[in-house]
């Protein structure tokens, strides 16, 4: 498998795009012209990043990666929190690569544990031209969607590769049933609908939103951080119609960050 260098390098260039700052709901607070380039030194040694916002600008170099990093070997990863502590402000920061187009999303959950800001970030490369794809909806997931995810590990233990099914569908209710595979298990779950924002309530002490965002992005997260309790955090993105990935950054019931998985999915007309 390739280094996570060589992932990281994958996304050398120019980016040209917004960080778009939205609350918990998902309403937008405020919407920032970006430009982040990435340039190699010292033959692709080090990286140096330089990131424009609004008149701000800052410059970072670097040449290893942090602990709370993972990347894939397409590019897309993953940085944030460790571990889920007391008194700590938790969250993590998404990647995710397709062509001449990035999608970024930052989740961040203040120190008392509420999901309390998200930034998502819409990126393309100096030069080229991005489609733009209308704010995602419950519609434009429903069906039977089939792909492959790879999971890495921060311990580095080998990655694992597997088929992934997912079904989503509509009752008679307007409730959302989902239907998860993940190589041999199964997890189905049902949903309410209100707008852009879907929750799965089946256990009231944790409740995982998802929110249907701008270019067929979708942020997923608990409401709360809770400690002594297993979580996850998941960015989606609806490339075209038919073609979409999703990243998962799990973390145990000790609050500590086990594993990243990337799914690529194909919906199964």
């Amino acid at each position: 498998m390739p280094s996570q260098w060589e992932g990281l390098l994958k996304n050398i260039g120019e980016w040209q795009g917004s960080f778009t700052r939205l609350s918990p709901q998902g309403e937008l607070l405020e919407d920032i012209k970006s430009i982040v380039s990435l340039e190699g030194l010292n033959n692709n040694q080090t990286i140096r990043q330089i990131v424009r916002l609004g008149e701000n600008e800052k410059v970072l170099e670097y040449s290893s990666l942090s602990k709370g990093i993972l990347i894939f070997e397409n590019g897309a990863f993953s940085q944030g929190s460790i571990q889920l502590a007391p008194f700590a402000e938790f969250g993590a920061e998404f990647g995710l690569i397709h062509e001449n187009r990035r999608l970024r999303l930052v989740q961040m959950f203040d120190k008392s544990g509420q999901l309390d800001k998200l930034t998502l970030i819409r990126e393309h490369l100096a030069g080229t031209q991005p489609p733009q794809n209308p704010p995602l909806t419950v519609n434009d997931l429903l069906g039977e969607w089939l792909g492959e995810a790879v999971t890495i590990y921060p311990d580095w233990r080998n990655p694992e590769t597997y088929p992934v099914k997912m079904q989503l569908k509509l009752d008679n209710f307007e409730q959302l049933t989902q239907s998860l595979t993940f190589g041999y298990r199964t997890i189905t779950s049902t949903a309410t609908i209100k707008g852009s924002t879907i929750h799965f309530n089946q256990n009231p002490q944790c409740i995982v939103q998802v929110l249907l965002l701008p270019d067929g992005a979708s942020a997923t997260s608990p409401l709360k951080a809770q400690l002594r309790q297993p979580l996850f955090l998941e960015v989606g993105w609806l490339i075209e119609p038919d073609l979409r990935q999703r990243m998962i950054r799990s973390y145990n019931d000790k609050g500590e960050w086990t594993s990243l998985t990337f799914v690529r999915e194909i919906r199964n007309s």
